[in-house]
């Protein structure tokens, strides 16, 4: 899995509307919460999406975005987003390009791991968290992420 201090690989990849996304053009001045999850409609994943949901203003106060990437189709992820009401771009990764990119593809690649992470304008991992089963811990994560911005603007 990449750490802090790698530099993020760019990638392109279609959005819940089936319009192609690069990292490099959503990081446009802006840094950015990164989070890979295994699927769309699981208990974990559902409750990952709908904490940073929860947490939307106040990761846009703080001048960062949120963007979830994810093996499932754009269809699935349109379902999701608006059943959950979910106020962020959701990245489909089919044949998993970003997923292995940054390191959190499953053991023998089945699978993705769950791992969230800071990414500044420059595509400069500046933090991250792997935590397959403690999903609060990247709420956590999120969480101090803003306050640390936010310390950064008082």
């Amino acid at each position: 899995m990449l750490k802090a201090g790698d530099t993020a690989p760019d990638f392109r990849l279609p959005d819940q509307d089936g319009k192609a996304q690069r990292l490099s053009a959503l990081l446009a001045g802006k840094p950015l919460i990164l989070y890979f999850y295994p699927a769309d409609f699981t208990p974990g994943c559902t409750r990952e999406a709908c904490d940073l949901r929860d947490l939307h203003a106040r990761i846009l106060a703080s001048g960062l975005r949120v963007v979830g990437v994810s093996p499932q189709s754009p269809d699935s992820h349109r379902q999701f987003r608006e059943r959950y009401a979910l106020p962020f771009l959701l990245l489909s990764d089919e044949d998993k390009t970003a997923i292995k990119a940054f390191g959190v593809d499953g053991p023998l690649g089945i699978g993705v791991r769950r791992a969230t992470f800071l990414i500044d304008s420059k595509r400069r991992i500046t933090d991250a968290v792997l935590a397959d089963l403690r999903i609060g811990q990247h709420q956590a994560f999120v969480e101090r992420a803003i306050e640390a911005r936010e310390g950064r603007a008082g």
